[in-house]
């Protein structure tokens, strides 16, 4: 059985010290419409939420905690609060995905080269396949590689590596045992 899980969309990742993410809107309008499919074919979805401690633009408890309003989980929709970069680490992510029956999750969502890259390998350790939306992930500029570099690198070494497969998000089908 399949899932959606949406990393880190957190409203400290939109115009907080790190600027704007690469693309970030179109991102979160991409995912938001993978996550109205999931929703509508009843897909379990799970959303991961980041601590990132006092002081982060990310702590628990301070507005940019929040995920961001159009990815925003419904009530008895899954959150998993993590305060390590793996979505598996401290977490009962794992456990959670094993009950529900899961076996495939699809990801998408915030930093790639932190959180989503640690997710798509953390869980193919695990033996649960993973379908990365290729254009449904981002992260900000670096002193060594733009962003867009970034995200393509994380597209390229994910699946040539056999970690993950890409589909864009307008191709994802989640419904029906699909991905």
């Amino acid at each position: 059985m399949r899932a959606l899980v949406i990393i880190d969309v957190q409203q400290g990742m939109f115009g907080g010290p790190a600027g704007e993410p690469h693309d970030g809107e179109g991102v979160v309008a991409r995912l938001a419409s993978v996550l109205a499919r999931a929703r509508e074919a009843n897909v379990p979805v799970f959303f991961v939420q980041h601590d990132g401690g006092t002081g982060s633009p990310l702590a628990k408890r301070s507005a940019g905690f929040d995920f961001h309003t159009a990815l925003a989980p419904l009530p008895g929709e899954d959150v998993t609060v993590k305060e390590h970069c793996s979505v598996f680490q401290a977490t009962d992510l794992h456990e959670k995905l094993i009950a529900a029956g899961i076996d495939h999750i699809v990801v998408g969502g915030m930093q790639s080269e932190f959180c989503v890259d640690t997710a798509v390998h953390g869980a193919f350790e695990r033996g649960i396949g993973v379908t990365l939306v290729s254009d449904g992930h981002t992260t900000f500029d670096t002193p060594v590689l733009g962003a867009e570099q970034i995200v393509a690198h994380h597209n390229w070494t994910l699946s040539s590596g056999g970690f993950a497969e890409l589909v864009e998000a307008a191709e994802v089908s989640i419904g029906a045992g699909e991905a």
